[in-house]
């Protein structure tokens, strides 16, 4: 994940300062008497590396074309032990052969419902059912990348969008860890991992609103870098765009195939598009990288709408259940999974889960790679 930095001007600083080491050697003291120090090693930007190349996997997914939502993300409970790190961040050591849905639950009235227990679910994966290894239904924080577009025609939206961004972080669990994409043709990552919303605010306030939208690019070295380095089981992308992708090396289906690794995050979209040239194509693209993975897509008629959109998802993220299983089909067998996960209402209503509708078991391919 590339980063903006000082990297130019550190390159430039330190052949002189080794030029003028050699020149004046003698003393391993300064005039104060304390040890003299080397300068600072310069900021490397961190570049998004690729994961091992593999075969493309055995299963085949539905459709790009198409892109339903049908089951539930699955959670750790039995199996998995919740650890708190060094840095008290709520971390969970989870079972690798163990499939973990996220699953949010409405009723016909789209209201959210929290009141069920492990019984109340069926779960399958490519039809054949599911033993559920472990079950919890509360607020546990997640690892969250806002990735926000920074093209040229974002300009006059990004104060509302930042402030709706920041909104979603005070209305998520305090303990979130939280790092910021800004993108247009490039992508770059202007904050790392924080629950600090003053350096959350400074990352979404790199605007340099120009160039493209690269989109694709900049969701999967988002979910790329959540993968890698994110100490929270749980984790979402939210990402803000008001345009059709033009510029990323990625395409569609490569982009929603790393999502749908094993593992791979919850993405919620909010696609403001009432001036796009292409907002069909584009609409499209958001709906099926936020079904496929569980979430939701959102298309705000106005721009004061995205605050409450924004709240609305920190709702969803915190009330739902997380659902374990270990598939029937061992893990290294590869290929990808079709999940479906149903409730059952006490009541007798109707009720709908909302998950991943699939995953990709085994080793992800190379970045580019179907």
């Amino acid at each position: 994940m590339r980063r903006r930095n000082n990297g130019r001007r550190n390159n430039v600083l330190l052949p002189i300062f080794f030029f003028l080491t050699a020149l004046f050697p003698a003393n391993s003291q300064t005039q104060g008497g304390a040890p003299n120090q080397p300068p600072p090693a310069p900021v490397a930007g961190s570049q998004a590396p690729a994961n091992s190349p593999s075969a493309p996997p055995s299963g085949a997914p539905p459709p790009v074309s198409t892109g339903q939502v049908v089951a539930p993300n699955a959670a750790p409970n039995e199996g998995q032990n919740p650890d708190s790190a060094d840095s008290g961040v709520f971390v969970f050591r989870k079972d690798v052969e163990e499939v973990v849905l996220h699953a949010t639950v409405v009723d016909d009235k789209q209201r959210i419902i929290t009141s069920l227990n492990k019984g109340d679910f069926d779960v399958y994966e490519d039809g054949h059912p599911q033993t559920i290894t472990s079950f919890r239904q509360e607020d546990i924080p997640v690892a969250m990348g806002i990735v926000v577009d920074n093209s040229g025609s974002m300009r006059e939206k990004r104060q509302k969008v930042n402030a709706a961004a920041l909104n979603l972080v005070r209305s998520s669990n305090p303990n979130d860890e939280v790092f910021i994409v800004n993108f247009n043709d490039e992508y770059y990552l202007d904050q790392d991992f924080t629950s600090n919303i003053n350096k959350l605010k400074e990352g979404l306030e790199k605007i340099e609103a120009r160039g493209g939208t690269a989109l694709y690019d900049a969701v999967v070295a988002s979910a790329d870098h959540l993968k890698k380095e994110a100490k929270l089981e749980k984790k979402v992308i939210f990402v803000v765009t008001d345009g059709d992708d033009n510029e990323s090396a990625e395409t569609l289906e490569q982009a929603v195939r790393r999502l749908q690794g094993d593992g791979g995050p919850t993405v919620y979209a909010i696609g403001i598009l009432e001036k796009e040239e292409h907002p069909k194509h584009a609409k499209r693209a958001l709906q099926i990288m936020s079904e496929r993975t569980g979430g939701l897509a959102f298309f705000p008629r106005t721009l004061d709408e995205v605050d409450g959109i924004s709240r609305t998802v920190a709702h969803d993220i915190r009330t739902q259940y997380t659902i374990g299983y270990k598939p029937t089909t061992p893990k290294n067998q590869g290929g990808y999974r079709q999940v479906k996960v149903d409730a059952h209402s006490h009541s007798g209503g109707k009720l709908t889960v909302r998950t991943k509708s699939g995953y990709y078991a085994g080793p992800e391919p190379a970045r580019g790679a179907q």
